[in-house]
């Protein structure tokens, strides 16, 4: 190793640390940040109109990668983060909805490789701090397995007994955090490593908590006495910052994955008390600024334990942002979360899944670059046993594609996946292939654009200028708004997407072997 005077400009003990645990390793660490509902239009380098400052991941994609053709492999919660994990699109499992309470078994099935087992393999030390909202199982007192949702599920569980099926089970040495959405949720208590160990005892007053158009979705659930609603994602990342503190203490010597996951900016928005008026854009602005912060915090120790020079930073949201949310804030403060796409969270239109997606990793992504690539969160699987030198066997990451190229500047301008697969809530499914999307049903595959009212998605309904037709197809270079739909018009294009849409489908993947 070269002689370097650099060590200077930082504290010797730093200096020292970084050597041990960044620079001379052969693999990066991993820092995966996930929020929760979070907008492509709600990011101030996405998008120059937003109402809300993010400073904290505008300078991250200034010192990395910001793609803009980005999308989560579902428009809700629970199908996306099995996808993220398995590198999986969720709709083979046919399973629709997102998790609450206790619900599950985990849809993650014993045996299958995870992101995190992948790289538990490679010798990394993992853990995840935050939502896990993939499903698990608890049990009562005869030892019956429960997974249910609702208030009566909850107030069965034996807290004595272990829960099965989380994130302990499928590769992650540590966790803390909760079973589904932290503060939307009929149990509001935590899970450390697989044990709840400050059981709920009473049921939440929702009376003592804010009232505003963003605190709508928070259930009548049992609260455990050392949970706080409204500071749930600061206890997240101090975990996350122990977890790098011990990691460099411990053992300096191994990469780490660190998958942090929000509950920002999921409804309710219940921004900290040290966050609450810090923006003009009234409560949920102030919750996106608490997460861009913690996002900032994250970056900030990463600096202090001398990881940041070999660390792979990746940041996502699994969603485009929900309908109360969008409605409100463009109602109110002339912030559009979704902005320029049509649709929110739940439909199939490009609002519903394009995502912001940034990427830093100092050594190897050259600082400041923006790329057109498509990419799914499924591809982060492939990508990262690309980097680590991981074999992926046959019967894993079937929807996961090798983005390496990109992230490196190295690929030319030349599309790495053919076909990309959406799907939604309802499980209604479309395909895309360079500028073409073909949605295989009608209307939005998610929210009901009929439905009236103070929240009711009908005063963003467009004209539908194809009402006979039994699916939709899209050109988004030159309707990036989704508003033409050409089904009728190239029924050969229909037919070739609709075909390979079924061959995807039948095959079980959609990824070379």
């Amino acid at each position: 190793m070269r002689f370097s005077w650099d060590f200077l400009k930082i504290p010797l003990a730093t200096y020292f640390v970084a050597i041990l645990s960044g620079l001379e390793a052969k693999v990066p660490n991993i820092l995966l940040i996930l929020a929760d509902d979070l907008g492509y239009g709600d990011v101030g380098c996405y998008n120059p109109k937003s109402k809300v400052p993010t400073p904290n991941l505008d300078k991250l994609a200034n010192e990395g990668i910001r793609f803009t053709d980005a999308h989560s492999p579902s428009t809700v919660c629970t199908p996306t983060r099995y996808s993220l994990l398995t590198g999986r699109m969720a709709f083979r499992l046919n399973y629709r909805g997102v998790f609450t309470g206790v619900g599950g078994p985990c849809l993650i099935t014993p045996g299958r490789l995870t992101l995190a087992s992948l790289l538990k393999q490679q010798g990394y030390s993992t853990g995840m701090f935050g939502k896990w909202h993939v499903g698990l199982t608890a049990y009562d007192k005869a030892g019956n397995a429960i997974n249910q949702n609702g208030l009566a599920a909850v107030q069965r569980i034996d807290y004595s007994r272990e829960l099965k099926g989380g994130p302990i089970d499928h590769g992650f040495e540590q966790f803390f955090g909760t079973a589904s959405c932290p503060t939307t949720d009929w149990l509001y208590a935590y899970i450390e490593d697989n044990r709840i160990p400050v059981p709920p005892t009473h049921i939440v007053d929702r009376s003592a908590l804010p009232k505003h158009p963003y605190s709508r979705d928070n259930r009548p659930g049992m609260i455990a006495p050392n949970f706080d609603l409204e500071e749930v994602d600061l206890v997240f990342l101090k975990k996350s910052q122990q977890f790098l503190r011990r990691h460099a203490i411990e053992t300096p010597e191994k990469p780490f994955f660190l998958f942090h996951s929000m509950q920002a900016v999921h409804l309710p928005s219940f921004p900290a008390n040290e966050f609450k008026g810090k923006t003009k854009a009234g409560p949920h602005g102030d919750f996106i600024f608490q997460m861009d912060h913690i996002v900032g915090e994250l970056m900030e120790a990463l600096d202090t334990h001398g990881f940041s020079e070999n660390t792979l930073v990746i940041f996502a949201s699994d969603n485009g942002p929900e309908v109360p949310t969008t409605i409100a804030m463009r109602r109110d403060h002339h912030h559009d979360g979704a902005r320029p796409w049509r649709g929110v969270k739940r439909d199939q239109w490009e609002g519903g899944h394009r995502i912001p997606f940034i990427a830093r990793w100092p050594s190897r992504i050259t600082a400041d670059t923006i790329s057109s690539q498509t990419l799914c969160l499924t591809d982060l699987f492939a990508t990262i046993a690309a980097i680590t030198g991981a074999k992926i066997p046959s019967e894993a990451a079937e929807d996961s594609f090798n983005l390496l190229p990109a992230l490196l500047g190295k690929d030319d301008g030349q599309p790495i996946r053919e076909y990309t697969l959406h799907q939604t809530i309802s499980l209604a499914l479309a395909i895309r292939k360079g500028d073409w999307k073909y949605l295989d049903h009608k209307g939005s595959g998610g929210n009901n654009y009929s439905r009236g009212g103070e929240w009711g998605m009908n005063q963003f309904a467009l004209p539908e200028k194809s009402p006979d037709a039994p699916g939709q197809l899209y050109n988004l270079n030159e309707d990036p708004g989704e508003t033409n739909n050409l089904y009728h018009k190239h029924p050969n294009l229909v037919m070739s997407l609709k075909t390979k849409l079924e061959e995807f489908k039948n095959a079980g993947r959609s990824a070379p072997r």
